[in-house]
């Protein structure tokens, strides 16, 4: 992989802090961001486990857990699993990389990732993507949101290939049939 995770751990343990501070409650500030999690959470129901990848300082899966799901969440940097941590002391937080999950396959029922590829190269996108479609349970879904992405027919062909499986968002939302 040419794009160094440990520059992107390195970087995210500089800032912290400050990030914790500076998204405190975002989903508030979003419409469409609570609309969405909330679309996710009826349609995970009670299923289990269900896990936050590259939560950063935990603000999706806190407003996850408010939503009355049970979710733990993973992140590369320890620095923001600290912040996690402090934040929300009520969440199960665990360091972790997408691209090399420490999950055995077909053992998540669903997966929320906001913003968690966006400094991934192409070739990262795809490790991801496989990754986390590895883990998930058959029907499981997985919620992605972000602004940016690279290799983008890449991961548009893996989401294809488990569409039945999969929640996405990236500019527009796309649901499975309920």
């Amino acid at each position: 992989m040419s794009r160094n995770l440990n520059h992107i751990e390195t970087m995210y343990a500089a800032i912290a802090e400050e990030w914790a501070v500076t998204f405190a409650g975002e989903h508030e500030k979003k419409p469409k961001d609570r609309e969405m999690l909330a679309r996710f959470r009826q349609l995970m129901g009670n299923r289990k486990p269900v896990w936050d990848f590259g939560c950063g300082p935990g603000n999706t899966a806190r407003y996850l857990k408010d939503l009355g799901m049970e979710i733990s969440a993973l992140d590369l940097s320890e620095a923001m699993l600290e912040q996690a941590r402090t934040l929300h002391p009520d969440i199960h937080f665990r360091k972790g990389d997408i691209i090399s999950l420490d999950f055995k396959d077909e053992t998540i029922a669903g997966v929320v990732a906001f913003y968690a590829i966006i400094h991934f190269t192409e070739e990262q996108v795809g490790a991801a993507f496989r990754e986390v479609f590895r883990v998930l349970k058959p029907g499981g879904l997985f919620f992605l949101h972000t602004t940016s992405v690279r290799g983008q027919s890449t991961w548009m062909s893996s989401l294809a290939e488990k569409s039945a499986s999969t929640l996405c968002f990236s500019t527009r939302p796309v649901f499975p049939e309920s």
